[in-house]
């Protein structure tokens, strides 16, 4: 039989495994991440008629090549284009990533470890990152709770949707800062009610709070000096709280302040030894009989004159800076305590610069410089040069109060305020001092409870949430796998490959993308880089090769026909 006929068979074989090789890169020019195979041709083993002679010395004869005569060719070599990146398809789903480098990701069925390409991934039921087509879960690193930060160990199943990752805890504000310019001249700024700035806060289960400061100008030539008090604090519902136990700043601070105020000039003697307005009778020790002060010398005991009374008492609680809130003036006047000393400084400080007969009409209607205003809070000085803040409680080192909650209020925590932004320059008569939470740096903020709102991965694979307190948090990282000959791995199917001893263990860790320069891209899945236009290039080679294998079978078919023919 004619080995020709042989060959022709081989030759046809093999050509319809390229063509195979050719059809199945075809039907998967659309599949995501596909790596287009190629096919070698081999020579068949060959049928030596004769060996190879070396050349004769003695009788001068060359030596001749052997005769060999082929007998075919089969497939020499199947080889997968595995490292030949394709190109990017965008799709605008976060959770589908695409990788740049020669890196694979990670996933597992729950037994074995299988490596992909394909980035098309979504959040199964349970919470974890899968494949869309086999749900095989992607597998990566967790986080360190005691660090915080990734820890590279054993590859786990990426559990991104827990209830733990669900929402990011509250937390209580430990420091604000007060910024802005504080404008002399400013009319809520010299008025006696003072300039009203809010700090909203949160305690440790994520409820607000506001708490108001009033800032208060001092009088005379001190214009440059304020008190800064904490009035009130509301809750989330706009409900005042019971500030009773909160303490802000230093207690029994002193303020100088300047009012208007009409007395009864009747009650009082001027005395030339002293150069002091002394009153004509005993020091008044209860509050009725102070009110005695502004009437005439008359005690008003009447019920229809009790709104002249409240005036009266009004008044005196206005020039000591407690405008709007009588009730806690009078609560430090009461006999034989500093609220009394109170009232003999006010008497005492009327006299002062006054002299001889000029001294009642001036009283009349005077503006009257009151020191020892007690107040609770921080003395806050500025540089009546540069404007800037000098001092707070005569520090000029600390420029910082404390907001401080009692060990009963567990939920809250002690707010440190910085001042050191505030100035006192002139804006026209505009204040813009404000108080937001947390320092300078953003740090001690505090926060409300937070809903996850969104997941975003980043180019080295680190899975973030981001939550609606404007709170991030770090979830895991995506691993990848590396291998010395990425060739060598054996197609399973599902765009999925297996190790084998060719390409090279997988340790069971896996790698940091970044750490090859590679990097990873979200919305994105990478295309398949099968070229058609080579590929129907192949095409046409091997149908003419194969209609070249079949003519050789149909002549040597035609010489044993003549060969038969010899015998009739």
């Amino acid at each position: 039989m004619m080995r020709s006929l042989y060959s022709g068979v081989a030759g046809l074989k093999t050509h319809q495994t390229r063509m195979d090789v050719i059809g199945n890169n075809i039907a998967n020019v659309n599949t995501t991440a596909y790596k287009s195979s190629s096919m070698t041709f081999s020579e068949l083993m060959s049928q030596t008629t004769q060996k190879a002679s070396g050349a004769n010395a003695t009788t001068g004869v060359g030596g001749t090549n052997a005769k060999q005569i082929g007998l075919g060719v089969k497939a020499g070599a199947i080889n997968t284009a595995i490292t030949t990146q394709g190109s990017a398809q965008s799709t605008g789903n976060p959770f589908d990533i695409m990788i740049t480098g020669d890196n694979f990701f990670v996933v597992s069925n729950g037994s074995e470890n299988f490596f992909t390409r394909d980035g098309s991934f979504y959040v199964d039921g349970a919470g974890n990152l899968a494949m869309t087509s086999t749900g095989y879960n992607v597998m990566g690193w967790s986080v360190d709770e005691t660090t915080g930060n990734i820890k590279q160990d054993t590859v786990t199943a990426l559990r991104i949707m827990s209830a733990a990752n669900m929402t990011y805890p509250p937390e209580a504000t430990t420091k604000a800062n007060i910024s802005g310019i504080l404008d002399q001249n400013d009319k809520d700024v010299t008025s006696a009610n003072g300039k009203t700035v809010n700090l909203n806060f949160f305690d440790a289960r994520g409820y607000s709070y506001t708490a108001k400061f009033t800032f208060k100008q001092s009088g005379g030539d001190k214009t440059n000096e304020y008190s800064m008090e904490l009035n009130k604090i509301l809750d989330s519902t706009g409900k005042e709280m019971d500030i009773s136990g909160i303490t802000f700043g230093e207690q029994n601070l002193e303020q100088t302040l300047s009012s208007k105020l009409s007395l009864n000039t009747d009650s009082y003697k001027w005395d030339d030894a002293t150069k002091t307005l002394q009153t004509t009778a005993t020091p008044p020790e209860t509050v009725a009989e102070l009110d005695k002060i502004f009437n005439n010398g008359a005690l008003i005991t009447d019920q229809d004159k009790a709104e002249e009374v409240q005036k009266n008492l009004d008044a005196i609680a206005k020039a000591y800076g407690y405008e709007g809130s009588t009730d806690e003036f009078l609560k430090l006047y009461t006999t034989g305590n500093a609220g009394q000393v109170t009232v003999q400084k006010m008497l005492e400080n009327m006299s002062k610069n006054m002299t001889g007969d000029d001294i009642l009409p001036k009283v009349k209607n005077e503006e009257l410089t009151m020191t020892g205003r007690k107040f609770d809070g921080a003395k806050v000085v500025f540089d009546k040069d540069s404007g800037k803040l000098q001092s707070i409680n005569n520090s000029t080192t600390n420029l910082s109060t404390t907001l401080n909650f009692p060990a009963t209020m567990g939920n809250f925590s002690n707010i440190t305020i910085d001042l050191s932004e505030c100035t006192n320059y002139d804006n026209k008569g505009t204040s813009t001092i404000g108080a937001t939470s947390g320092d300078l740096d953003g740090l001690g903020t505090g926060r409300r409870l937070g809903d996850m709102i969104g997941v975003s991965i980043q180019k080295d694979g680190m899975i973030y949430a981001s939550y609606d307190n404007g709170m991030t948090k770090l979830l895991g990282q995506i691993a990848t796998a590396a291998f010395a000959n990425a060739s060598g791995l054996e197609k399973e199917g599902d765009n999925l490959y297996s190790a084998t001893l060719n390409s090279g263990e997988f340790d069971g860790i896996g790698v940091d993308i970044t750490a090859g320069g590679g990097y990873m891209s979200t919305g994105q899945l990478e295309m398949s880089n099968v070229d058609l236009s080579s590929e129907f290039t192949e095409m046409i080679t091997t149908q003419r090769g194969f209609q070249a294998n079949s003519r050789i079978i149909t002549v040597s078919d035609t010489l044993l026909e003549e060969l038969t023919n010899l015998k009739r």
